[in-house]
């Protein structure tokens, strides 16, 4: 085998609380990652020296984007150089909440590990991967679960959503480290969501039980992102939110046709996606 090209999926957040503030500076969550079949596609190559590209110019100026890290902490773990020509086709969206740069170290692990025969076990990727991001480790099994401490302790969750998902980004980078220091934690915040029983009841009552913590601030600051949820409920969503730290907002639709008629009213330089179950 000298290619490999794999898809690398994103994921929304179905509720997401933040309990307490840890004494390693990172947050305990608790939340359901819900993977999403927007993907981007990553392709490694066997090569006489390494080299990295992409189609995004933004990713192209990074030092230290999630690829290269892992294939460095990888080059740790192993000895070993990599010798390969890797290039990202990135189709989502960049710091939207969608765990997108996430999933690309995540599959650069499962690539190299595959197309090197390294014989790294899953569970071995997962650690090497929560060192690259919390919610990292995920995208080397991106199943729907419920996932707690910094979002890397995972437990199956059975749910299926047989409805249509709209997503929509503005194109706002909303920074995830201002997002955590805006929180207001209370006393109370150690408070867990029985999520399964949510998961009972119908869309209309679910919306006054699933939150994320993160919108009132982002939404303060960020009008324009509290207005797409806004048109996704007038549009005819069951269900609409935020994912992660924005600034992606989702919106869950009764059919595909009410849903391509709420894509049909953002404007045309916002990103949106409609998932539906493969």
């Amino acid at each position: 085998m000298e290619k490999l090209e794999i898809k690398t999926p994103c994921k929304i957040n179905l509720g997401l609380k933040v309990i307490r503030k840890r004494n390693d500076g990172y947050h305990d969550i608790e939340t359901i990652f819900y993977p999403i079949n927007l993907y981007d596609k990553l392709t490694i190559e066997l090569s006489n020296s390494f080299s990295f590209d992409t189609n995004n110019s933004l990713i192209k100026s990074e030092k230290n984007n999630s690829i290269l890290t892992a294939v460095k902490l990888l080059e740790d773990k192993t000895g070993s150089k990599f010798l390969v020509n890797i290039y990202l086709e990135k189709n989502i969206p960049i710091g939207a909440g969608l765990g997108g740069g996430s999933s690309d170290g995540a599959i650069a692990l499962i690539g190299l590990n595959n197309l090197f025969n390294l014989g790294i076990t899953k569970g071995e990727l997962q650690k090497i991967a929560l060192e690259i991001g919390s919610d990292t480790p995920f995208f080397i099994n991106p199943q729907v679960c419920f996932a707690e401490s910094r979002g890397e302790v995972f437990k199956p969750f059975k749910i299926k959503i047989n409805y249509p998902i709209l997503i929509v980004n503005p194109g706002i980078h909303v920074s995830t480290k201002w997002v955590y220091e805006s929180l207001s934690l209370q006393s109370d915040s150690n408070i867990h969501l029985n999520y399964k029983s949510l998961f009972s009841m119908n869309w209309n009552d679910i919306r006054n039980h699933l939150t994320n913590d993160f919108e009132i601030a982002v939404f303060a600051k960020y009008p324009e992102i509290k207005s797409i949820k806004e048109n996704l409920y007038e549009s005819g969503a069951m269900f609409s939110l935020m994912t992660g730290s924005g600034s992606t907002v989702y919106g869950i639709f009764p059919d595909v046709v009410s849903a391509k008629n709420a894509k049909s009213k953002f404007p045309k330089n916002y990103f949106s996606f409609i998932h539906l179950n493969e």
